[in-house]
């Protein structure tokens, strides 16, 4: 007979493992996510070219721009997830969980805050995050069909909006710079919104079907090539964007919030969730596990890579800010390792994310409600799928 001691233990084991790999999780969802820090992390410090897709020694920039916009997207889908899967939640619990996203809103813009008071030379998503996630809250009582046909006029026309704006002088004054940082305007939410909203209607639409899978592979495969076929035939002139509306918002150059960049990444992030969700239906899910432990951990992750270059920049070169001087010590390699180990270490070993975890029990402390609900499309009211 086991030791008391033994069961124990490995009942910690087995409850940790059963939170990684059990059927109450979407793996695909936490592969996406995994692949999303990893290549914002690779955009960050990593000096990579400019993406010719006949050229293979220039494939490394495809995650410039677009592993942001995959980030968001995916947040879309865990509100979808977290606000009922396929069918909404209603009444109080609806209520319950609304008023959690805007309490974790508030955390993901405290957090972003300390990460751009840090000085490291990068554009913080995490504000971003908050207002998009306050801007997602009305869309959330809607099925699946009525969010993607919004998604899709929101990518139509919010480019050219967003063109007009970033077009003011205000943005290239001391304070319209501070703003920006604050609102997390890189990443700007009047062109954000559709990303977020067709996750969300992807995850209404019923994101484990096959059927639903499929579907968003051929569908996001077909907006990338348009996307990016029409910005290769128009080959537009990047020069000409601070001058004119048309050129700003007929380019698929990554970060310009451009209608061809909307609609080729937007696609691109579609197919990406899609082929994720495939491949975790077959054993690769479990080759791909320490990516699937970063994507389970999305926040942690994307919060300590970000802190421990402050530190390492800071010790090393005496300001967090020296961008080429930190990519003189090709930090790459070791961020990476460092915390794809660590993720996959401490949710083998502990469970969820430490800033996952403290944002789910500040949520429920500050909007009480009733115990979680568990559901076949996810764990109702948590963010991290």
């Amino acid at each position: 007979m086991a030791a008391p001691a033994a069961v124990a233990e490995q009942s910690w084991f087995r409850s940790r493992w059963e939170r990684l790999n059990g059927p109450a999780r979407i793996a695909g969802v936490d592969l996406a996510r995994g692949l999303a820090v990893l290549g914002m992390l690779t955009a960050h410090l990593v000096d990579t070219p400019e993406l010719v897709p006949a050229d293979p020694s220039t494939w490394l920039g495809v995650v410039d721009g677009r592993s942001s916009i995959l980030f968001a997207t995916l947040a879309g889908v865990s509100i979808g997830l977290v606000t009922g899967g396929p069918t909404p939640l209603r009444g109080a619990a609806m209520r319950t969980v609304r008023l959690r996203l805007v309490v974790r809103a508030a955390m993901l813009w405290l957090i972003g805050a300390v990460l751009i008071a840090t000085g490291v030379p990068v554009y913080v998503i995490l504000p971003a995050y908050a207002v998009l996630f306050v801007l997602a809250i009305p869309f959330t009582r809607l099925r699946a069909r009525t969010v993607l046909v919004t998604a899709g006029a929101l990518a139509l026309v919010m480019p050219w909006l967003q063109a007009w704006l970033d077009a003011s002088a205000y943005w290239r004054t001391q304070q319209g710079s501070r703003a920006s940082d604050l609102l997390g305007f890189h990443y700007p939410f009047p062109v954000w919104i559709a990303f977020v909203l067709a996750g969300l209607g992807v995850a209404r639409a019923g994101i484990r079907s096959l059927g639903v899978q499929l579907w968003m592979l051929g569908v996001g495969t077909a907006l990338a090539v348009v996307g990016y076929g029409l910005h290769g035939m128009a080959d537009p002139d990047p020069m000409l964007e601070p001058f004119s509306i048309p050129a700003a918002v007929w380019t698929a150059r990554p970060h310009s919030s451009g209608l061809l960049e909307v609609i080729g990444s937007g696609g691109f992030a579609l197919a990406v969730i899609a082929a994720s969700l495939l491949l975790c239906r077959t054993l690769v899910r479990w080759i791909v596990l320490p990516l699937r432990a970063v994507g389970a951990m999305p926040l942690t992750a994307y919060t300590a890579q970000l802190l421990v270059w402050a530190v390492w920049a800071a010790v090393a070169i005496g300001d967090t800010a020296a961008l080429i001087e930190f990519r003189a010590f090709e930090p790459f390699a070791p961020l990476t390792l460092g915390i794809v180990v660590g993720c996959t270490a401490w949710a083998l070993l502990v469970g969820r994310g430490p800033l996952e975890w403290l944002t789910d029990v500040v949520t429920r402390v500050a909007v009480p409600g009733p115990p979680r609900r568990e559901t076949a499309a996810a764990p109702v009211d948590r963010l991290d799928g």
